[in-house]
Parts: C-alpha cells; sequence; structure tokens
C-alpha cells in the first residue's frame, strides 16, 4: 500500500533538518495553560476540574456559548470563563461568597444528563463509567446551567461529571458542609449588629436579637406587657432537648409540667396583645384512649392559657385546617417547574398553558390559606380579646408560619428589618424548626421530610409587603436574598434542627478542633456576603417611618377605635375578681369558653372566608390606613400574585428593560438621597443662606450613582444587568411562531388543546 507523499515502493529519505530537539518541541508542544481558580474562601478545596468546557447560552438550541473552565470544590461548582472580564463589567449587587457562574453545592436542585437529543434525570448510581456530551443543572434558587463536555478530553469530562455528580447529590454527614471548614479557617466575633445598617437606618430601634439568652425573651416580653414567666431551667437542657434553653409560659405552669411529655404539649408563648390575651403554641401530645394521662395533662395547660386574660381561649389544631408538609413539598415542586427554562422554545411552550398549570399545582392556593388562617388568629386576639392556642403534630412547621404571619400583621415592630429578623430567631430559630431536614442540605435519600415550609413563610410576607410596601422597613430584593441564603451552606441559622442540636455538633466539634468552639456566622450578618453598598438595596425607599412626637403635642387621651388598637368585642367582659377560679373544681366548667376557632371561623374546604372573617376585614377596611398599626392583606382572586422578581429573575424573555418596580424603586431612592443631601446643605448653610441670598449648589454625582447610570436597569434588577446592549430579537422563536400560525387564530384554540403545538 502507497504512503503518501511516497512515490514508489520506498519511502524517500526525510530532507527537513531539525535544529530543535524533540525534548524542547514535547515541552512548548505541551506546555499546559495556566489552570484557572476562582477565589477560593478559606477551607475551600477544589476536588476536580475541566478545561474547555462550553457553557451555553439558553438562545434557543444553538450551541453557542462561552468557553472556560469547570470546577467542582467542598463549597461550589464555579465556571470560570477564559473571556478577560474588565473591572468595568463588575456587577453592581455582588456576592462575596459567591459569583454569577458560581452554584453552592446545596444549592444544586437536580442534574440532568444531555445523551444526544434526550435528556435524562441523573442520580448517583448512574455515573459509574458514563458521562454525558451535556450537564444540565436546576438550582434551588431557579437558575439553569449548561455545560458542553463535547470539546473536553474524556478524563477530564468523566472527572468532572462524577466530581459534581458525588459532592451534589450523594448523601453526606454534617461535619462535611462547608461552613465547618469555613469557620475553622475564619474568624467571626459573633453577632454584634451590622454596621452597614446602623448607618443607614437612623432610627434603628435595637441590635437583631437572637433568643439565646434570657435577657432577650425578657425584653420582648417587657416590651409587650405580657404577664408569662420565663424559663431559665432549660439552660442547659436539663428539662427537655425538645425546648429552647429559655423560654416562656403561662404563669401557673410548673417546672413538673414540663418535664413530663419531654415538652409535648406545653404551651410556648409567642407574644402579648395590648389588651392583655396573648398568642401560644404548642405541639400535640398522641392521645391514647387507654390512658388519661395526656387528655388531662392538656385540659390543665388549657387552663393555665386561660388563666392568661379573662378565662378565655381558643385553640386551632392546624394539622386539621392547613395542608401537610409533605402537601406543601408536593405543590412547591409542580409550581417551580415553571421557571425552569432550559431554553427559548421551553418558556413560550409553557407560556401557552400557564394559568391552568399554575391553578393546577396549588401553590397560591397554600399561600392564601396561611394567610387566612393567620388572618383568624389576628381576629381572635384583636377583636375578641381571647387568648389563642395554635397546636400541630410537630408544633414547629406550621406553628411557625401562623405565628409569625399573626406578630407581622399585628406590631409594627416586626415589620422593621431588625424586627424581622429577630422574630425569624425567635419562632423560628429558637422554635425549634427543623431547618436541616427540611431544606435536606446533606441531600438525603429519604425525602419524606423535605419540604419549603420556610420559603412558604416568605412567600406570605411578600404578599403583605407587596400589598402594603410603606408599612415595611426592608424591601422585596432583602427577602429573595434571604430565600437565597438558605441554600448557601455557611450560615449556622439554617444548618441545624434545634438549639439543642446545634449545641451538641458544635460541642463535639469543638473537642477536636484546636481553636475551641467554633463560631460560625449566622444570615444576619450580611457583610460576609455583600458589601454595603449593596447592603443599600435592602432598605424599602418608601417605607413611611413612625413619626416621634413632642411629649408636649401628645395626646393625653387616644381614641379608641383606630386600627392600632381592639375592635369592638361581640361581648362585655368584666375582669375576673381575684381569687375567683382558685377554688374551682368542676372541670367542665373551667373548659366551657374554650373553643376552637375553624368551629366558627372558616373551615377547610370552604373556598371562601366566614362571614366574621370577612366583617372583620371590612370592618378594618373602611378605618383610615395606619402602616404602624393593624394589617390585613386581601385574598380576593388576582390580589394573591406570583413573587415576580425570585421566580422571574434568570428569564430573560420576561424581562421589562428600563422599567419594573425595581427601577422605580431605584429612582425614588437616588431622589431620596438628593433630597437628604440638600436637606444637609440647608441645616449647614442656613445662615449664609439667609444673608447672602445663595442657593445651595446641588451635590455631583457619585460614584455609585453615575455607575448606576451605565447601566440599563430591567425589573430583575439587581439580579441581572445590561451593560449598553439591549436584546432585541423575535419574540416568538420562528419555528414556534409558524406553528402558530399554521394552527389558525390563537385566540380560538383552548388551553389544554395546546399539545399539539408542543409536539409540533
Amino acid at each position: 500500500m502507497l504512503s503518501l507523499g511516497s512515490g514508489g515502493g520506498k519511502s524517500a529519505k526525510p530532507s527537513f533538518v531539525s535544529y530543535v530537539t524533540p525534548e524542547e518541541i514535547n515541552s512548548e508542544k505541551d506546555t499546559p495553560k495556566e489552570e484557572k481558580h476562582p477565589d477560593l474562601l478559606p477551607g475551600e478545596v477544589v476536588f476536580c476540574s475541566a478545561s474547555t468546557v462550553l457553557k451555553l447560552t439558553q438562545d434557543e438550541l444553538s450551541q453557542r456559548g462561552t468557553f472556560g473552565t469547570l470546577l467542582c470544590t467542598n463549597f461550589r461548582v464555579s465556571f470560570i470563563s477564559d473571556e478577560e472580564t474588565g473591572e468595568e463589567t463588575a456587577p453592581l449587587f455582588k456576592n462575596k461568597l459567591y459569583g454569577e457562574n458560581d452554584i453552592p453545592l446545596s444549592c444544586v436542585d437536580n442534574i440532568y444528563g444531555g445523551y444526544e437529543d434526550k435528556r435524562k434525570l441523573v442520580t448517583g448510581s448512574q455515573v459509574k463509567n458514563k458521562y454525558p456530551s451535556k450537564i444540565i443543572i436546576h438550582c434551588k434558587d431557579l437558575r439553569v446551567f449548561q455545560f458542553a463536555l463535547t470539546f473536553c478530553k474524556e478524563e477530564d469530562a468523566k472527572r468532572i461529571f462524577q466530581g459534581i455528580v458525588h459532592h451534589c447529590l450523594e448523601p453526606k454527614s454534617l461535619k462535611n458542609i462547608f461552613a465547618f471548614s469555613f469557620c475553622e479557617n475564619t474568624a467571626f466575633p459573633g453577632m454584634l449588629g451590622n454596621v452597614c445598617f446602623t448607618k443607614l437606618v437612623h432610627n434603628m430601634q435595637q441590635r437583631t436579637m437572637m433568643f439565646d439568652s434570657a435577657e432577650d425573651w425578657a425584653q420582648d416580653l417587657k416590651r409587650t406587657k405580657g404577664s408569662c414567666r420565663l424559663v431559665t431551667e432549660n439552660a442547659n437542657f436539663g428539662l427537655s432537648p425538645n425546648l429552647p434553653q429559655y423560654f416562656i409560659v403561662p404563669e401557673s405552669v410548673s417546672e413538673a409540667d414540663m418535664t413530663l411529655f419531654q415538652g409535648k404539649g406545653l404551651p410556648i408563648w409567642c407574644w402579648s396583645h395590648h389588651s392583655g390575651c396573648a398568642l401560644f403554641k404548642t405541639s400535640n401530645l398522641p392521645l391514647q384512649q387507654e390512658d388519661n394521662v395526656p387528655q388531662s395533662y392538656m385540659e390543665k395547660m388549657l387552663t393555665a392559657v386561660a388563666h392568661n386574660y379573662l378565662y378565655s381561649v381558643k385553640t386551632e389544631d392546624l394539622s386539621d385546617t392547613l395542608p401537610t408538609v409533605q402537601d406543601i413539598q408536593l405543590s412547591y415542586s409542580k409550581f417551580k417547574q415553571f421557571f425552569f427554562i432550559d431554553s427559548t422554545t421551553d418558556f413560550w411552550v409553557s407560556d401557552m398553558k400557564w394559568f391552568s398549570s399554575l391553578d393546577n399545582c396549588g401553590w397560591l392556593d397554600i399561600i392564601r390559606s396561611c394567610l387566612q388562617k393567620a388572618m383568624e388568629v389576628v381576629e381572635c386576639l384583636e377583636k375578641e380579646n381571647n387568648n389563642v392556642l395554635i397546636m400541630e403534630d410537630g408544633g414547629s412547621d406550621l406553628c411557625c408560619v401562623i405565628s409569625s404571619l399573626a406578630q407581622l400583621m399585628l406590631d409594627s415592630y416586626y415589620r422593621t428589618l431588625q424586627g424581622f429578623q429577630s422574630l425569624v430567631q425567635k419562632e423560628w430559630v429558637a422554635g425549634g424548626h427543623n431547618f436541616l431536614d427540611r431544606c435536606n442540605q446533606l441531600h438525603l435519600k429519604d425525602k419524606e421530610n423535605v419540604s419549603p415550609v420556610f420559603l412558604l413563610f416568605l412567600e406570605c410576607v411578600w404578599q403583605l409587603l407587596q400589598q402594603y410596601g410603606p408599612a415595611f422597613q426592608f424591601s422585596e430584593t432583602y427577602l429573595t436574598v434571604l430565600s437565597d441564603s438558605i441554600h448557601v451552606p455557611v450560615f449556622s441559622t439554617f444548618l441545624f434542627n434545634s438549639q439543642h442540636h446545634r449545641a451538641s455538633i458544635l460541642r463535639a466539634d469543638s473537642s477536636h478542633s484546636q481553636r475551641g468552639t467554633l463560631n460560625c456566622p449566622t444570615v444576619w450578618d450580611w457583610s460576609v456576603q455583600f458589601d454595603c453598598k449593596a447592603q443599600q438595596l435592602f432598605i424599602n425607599p418608601l417605607y413611611a417611618e413612625k413619626p416621634k412626637l413632642d411629649k408636649s403635642m401628645r395626646r393625653p387621651h387616644r381614641p379608641k377605635h383606630q386600627r392600632q388598637l381592639s375592635l369592638p368585642s361581640a361581648t362585655f367582659k368584666t375582669p375576673p375578681k381575684k381569687g375567683f377560679f382558685k377554688d374551682e373544681t368542676d372541670s367542665l366548667k373551667k373548659i366551657l369558653r374554650v373553643k376552637r376557632i375553624s368551629r366558627w371561623m372558616l373551615s377547610p374546604d370552604s373556598p371562601q372566608p366566614s362571614s366574621t372573617s370577612r366583617e372583620f376585614y371590612e370592618a378594618w377596611q373602611r378605618k383610615p390606613l395606619d402602616y404602624h398599626g393593624l394589617l390585613l392583606p386581601c385574598l380576593d382572586g388576582p390580589a394573591v400574585r406570583i413573587w415576580m422578581q425570585r421566580y422571574l429573575r434568570w428569564i430573560q424573555e420576561v424581562q421589562i428593560f428600563g422599567g419594573g418596580l425595581v427601577t422605580v424603586l431605584s429612582k425614588v431612592s437616588d431622589l431620596l438621597d438628593e433630597v437628604q443631601e440638600l436637606q444637609r446643605q440647608l441645616d449647614r448653610h442656613s445662615s449664609s443662606l439667609t444673608s447672602n441670598h445663595q442657593r445651595p449648589r446641588p451635590r455631583p454625582i457619585s460614584a455609585e450613582t453615575d455607575s448606576r447610570l451605565s447601566v440599563l436597569l430591567s425589573s430583575s434588577f439587581p439580579f441581572t444587568t445590561l451593560k449598553n446592549n439591549w436584546s432585541y430579537k423575535p419574540a416568538i422563536p420562528t419555528g414556534l411562531l409558524q406553528s402558530l400560525m399554521n394552527s389558525g387564530n390563537l385566540a380560538d384554540t383552548e388551553d389544554d388543546d395546546q399539545e399539539s403545538l408542543v409536539r409540533a
């Protein structure tokens, strides 16, 4: 067989003479490129990497994208572009822990493998000897990443795929969470308040109360003028590991009552109304027919709650009237799929069935039912002045949601930034919400305990915020960032199931550490993630601050029928005489006024609020709005909306370039800054201005304002911005548009008959 370049049977002698040795040739040819790494955090270690990875765009089904290096560390999956990025392209809203091309391991929701034209869900058992041509990662913050491995070396592609799947999907122990490695190599002084917020908010009431000390509980009880008892005997969890270190109970509860059922059935104080009644929560006791001890114990606890004020109490078992944690998880799993957009075509296909799909998942209905239940609790406290005891099986899921929402509606302090953070600490962290299990931080295969309960609470808070914006000191951006921070494995706030769990883990870890007990940051240490300029976006520029009245201007008597005061009760209640119930022995008479809320109000099967709740809302609505008083949400039809900033911020097709509510608030914030600066100049030069009749010179545009002007804001600001490159393209992809044109008038096509279009 003839070889190329040969004229006959024999090959010609090579006439080329090389003056470079083979070693030099190989050294130049095989000179590896400088391996790129992100700025590693303290304690962060790179496990595996692959170069020549193509990060694909969501623009149709094209293979356009950016080449770079894909890495997997013990904290994140990171993509580093080969393109040089200058400082002028740095985002205004930059997270110090991870960038826009980084995915914290705990933030990975699902991984799909692209095999030719098919997409398969990846599990840990499928990656032994296979790797796909494309990796698709769905994140819990609803980002979608697509990485093509076709240009990588086979060994690198297999290694990076197996590494990502192993570290993102395989179960791990709590000690392997990145927070422990990070805290061992970083010094945190503790939660001493945020310097940035202290500068931004001039009327800061107090620091964020962590409710890990008796002083914090005593201060909150004093602020609400409650008449209950502070319990400090559980500081070392001697009473029960199920209870917080410190908590508040009705005065008539004894120490023996606290230890009888390991804290179950014990009414824990949440908040006191100015009339004297209070809100309590507890976990259900398993009632056994052959044993009357739990029954008598619950009657004793109800009596203790009733003794708090006017011997009246209403109870509500949330397990009977609200969806279960499994129902919440199932509904949200369906809901979030609408926002995982792999391509532009996927967006428009899902848009055809948007309303029917949204209605079928039931997520907005769950939000509405939680807000409705919180309104019922508020009515009992505000209108009827009854003590309220809410309960559920665990006492740390829906009880946290409803008690927190009721306090937000009733108490304006919790609508401030520091107050809201204190509320989360009291009701959720100290209240024993199972953050570790509910958020599945350990990637356990058994997902029975996984449920976005805390996200459900943030959704309800957003509904209140978008209806009564000036009543809240914090912004929508703050809530969105807080929902993202749940899946950043650095903060102790979301890593444990209870205070006892946290103390036992940190105590055991300190015995093996040379530095003593680890001091992990809380999520409220916002300086760990953002600088002061970024934290300015957490403050609502439209917040109506509570006016401070002069003592001489204060009225000696306040009118009774205002929103911040109680509405008139249905029946007049005379205060009980001292010792009136001391010698009472008839148990039937004792529980005569114990009523269930749902018996008199909304039943779980009723689609509309009960007449009493509706009357309560309409009576409140007829009065002048007080942003520092009682707030009740409107729950009619379209009033309950989708949290657009959180769910639509990564979808380019729905962004409003140069518009949207966020851009309006940004302009208002700039105007407020200018007004405040002018006011300071007027105060400083008032005397000279009066004498010389000069005008104050407007302040020059700051660097922050100048950089913001160079950015074309969109409705997804500050999470996505466009720098001088507006994207104009057909709203609907050409192929899909042709299918719609061939099918006739889209308006005449039923929503349920679009499957043919999808297949087309």
